[in-house]
């Protein structure tokens, strides 16, 4: 009586590892989709909160609507970080963070800063200019960045990054809003401002990206400083951010013209000219 059950359990034993192999295999394809999509949701973040601070400005909430820019930066420096950690770059990855910043750091802070005071200059011409020309700055800064992602030097941006440059901009708007000041008291500052933060993002300064950094252990004087550096944060944080975000922009321009006056000049003997002055063609 129990041969033929014995024989039945045979016949389904090999259907039932075929099922488990099949659920196993579905998981470990579920379970790599989604490290594949986790990068993609910081960079939507990113997006959304860039998006969100353009509604902000238009509901003249500005506060709200410069602190979202930074939100986006902190997603914007996740989404690459995890994405090498999890192994999951992807040119659709790439393309998506390229557009994301774009709407975040080049038109979230052209629309918030025009909004906020450039709207207020006695020429319309002069806000709407100041603003484009940040915006398309950024575009720009981004499709270079894109050309020229595997020839650079990974230590140095050349130019200003485009987070850092909305930093300066949005950092700007949170150090008047609480300073309780308006931005058409300071409409030409603020012009002055976006329109030095967007052309330093299509120089050949060099910034320091960190990045080497981020491959080393970390030391303990490190830390102790940042640890430092963030207590001091917390007694004013318009004011130190904007500070921070200020010196960072002036940085590439101090490395850019010490290496300037630090360059050797070239020797004599290479520096052939014709009886008219002109230089010959090599």
């Amino acid at each position: 009586m129990n041969e033929p059950a014995q024989e039945s359990a045979r016949d389904l034993s090999p259907r039932a590892s075929t099922m488990r192999e099949r659920r196993a295999a579905m998981k470990v394809k579920l379970r790599r989709r989604g490290m594949f999509a986790l990068p993609s949701m910081f960079t939507l973040g990113c997006l959304f909160f860039g998006f969100f601070g353009i509604i902000q400005a238009m509901n003249l909430r500005f506060d709200y609507a410069a602190t979202c820019v930074f939100v986006a930066m902190v997603l914007d420096s996740l989404d690459g970080r995890v994405a090498r950690m999890t192994k999951t770059q992807t040119a659709f990855g790439a393309e998506l963070d390229s557009l994301a910043d774009m709407v975040s750091f080049g038109a979230a802070p052209a629309l918030i800063v025009y909004e906020w005071s450039l709207s207020s200059l006695p020429s319309p011409r002069i806000a709407l200019a100041g603003a484009f020309i940040y915006a398309a700055c950024a575009a720009l800064r981004l499709a270079r960045f894109n050309v020229q992602i595997d020839v650079v030097d990974k230590r140095f941006f050349n130019g200003l990054p485009s987070p850092a440059a909305a930093a300066v901009v949005a950092g700007f708007v949170l150090l008047m809003d609480d300073l309780d000041i308006e931005g058409v008291d300071v409409a030409w500052w603020a012009f002055a401002i976006t329109l030095v933060s967007g052309i330093s993002m299509v120089t050949t300064a060099q910034f320091f990206s960190f990045k080497a950094m981020s491959r080393r252990a970390i030391s303990f004087t490190a830390l102790a400083m940042f640890a430092v550096g963030f207590g001091f944060m917390l007694v004013d944080p318009p004011k130190v951010i904007f500070a921070v975000c200020l010196a960072y922009l002036v940085s590439g321009y101090v490395v850019w013209l010490w290496r300037a006056i630090k360059r050797p000049a070239a020797p004599a003997d290479e520096v052939a000219t014709s009886v008219d002055g002109i230089p010959p063609a090599w």
